[in-house]
């Protein structure tokens, strides 16, 4: 099944989910908190086996996402140990039981300790379809991001606060953080890895491309955030 031209990326708390229909996978994208934190449920369509990715607020909210889906929820991905990313981490796991999957260097700072600590070139199984993990150090020490190369077309990226349009994630604000860490790891480990058609779904706010964001490395560079 062809992606459905209708899919913008523009969510908002309170507001309805956005869907992508995928040949394999669909991916519904909705926004909670007043951070406006963007979670993201992955359906594989051969099995119906879920995957969230961030459950960062409104446990409600996150379970009517989820049976938007199937009704289950089989995994729980949590890119970074940021509060926002996690407040209803617990709530979930109580409700649904999931397999839980964090960053190796974040895991300790989380509400729930992740039954798989995640490091670089790892591998998540959701029914038929894979993602595969990319460890980008610097917004916190094991952020993670996830990606899913459509056989029918391209892949597609998740990567919490680490890679937003306009730039990385912020650097600045605790000791652990690293600039000169998150731009390197974004360069080589997304940017020279990843084409220019790249989705890319980030941890707040709307959508781009890596394409669309190439142009502007150097700038980031320069500017040092």
């Amino acid at each position: 099944m062809a992606q459905q031209t209708a899919y913008t990326g523009d969510v908002a708390p309170g507001g309805p989910t956005d869907t992508r229909e995928l040949e394999h996978l669909v991916i519904r994208k909705a926004a909670v908190s007043e951070m406006s934190n963007n979670a993201y449920l992955l359906t594989c369509r051969a099995t119906g086996e879920q995957l969230l990715i961030d459950a960062a607020d409104d446990p409600a909210r996150l379970t009517a996402l989820i049976r938007q889906g199937t009704g289950s929820l089989e995994h729980i991905v949590t890119t970074h140990q940021h509060w926002d990313h996690v407040r209803a981490l617990s709530d979930l796991v109580d409700a649904f039981h999931p397999r839980t999957y964090a960053g190796r260097d974040d895991a300790e700072a989380l509400p729930v300790r992740p039954d798989v600590r995640l490091a670089q070139g790892d591998r998540i199984t959701v029914g038929q379809c894979d993602l595969d993990v990319i460890h980008l150090r610097g917004h916190t020490p094991g952020s993670v991001a996830l990606a899913y190369s459509d056989p029918a077309g391209h892949t597609h990226l998740f990567t919490g606060d680490s890679l937003f349009p306009g730039g990385v994630g912020a650097t600045t604000r605790y000791e652990y953080q690293s600039f000169d860490s998150l731009i390197e790891d974004v360069s080589v480990r997304l940017f020279d890895v990843y084409g220019d058609d790249t989705w890319v779904y980030p941890g707040h706010g709307g959508d781009t491309t890596l394409g669309a964001e190439r142009p502007h490395l150097a700038d980031w560079r320069e500017r040092g955030w």
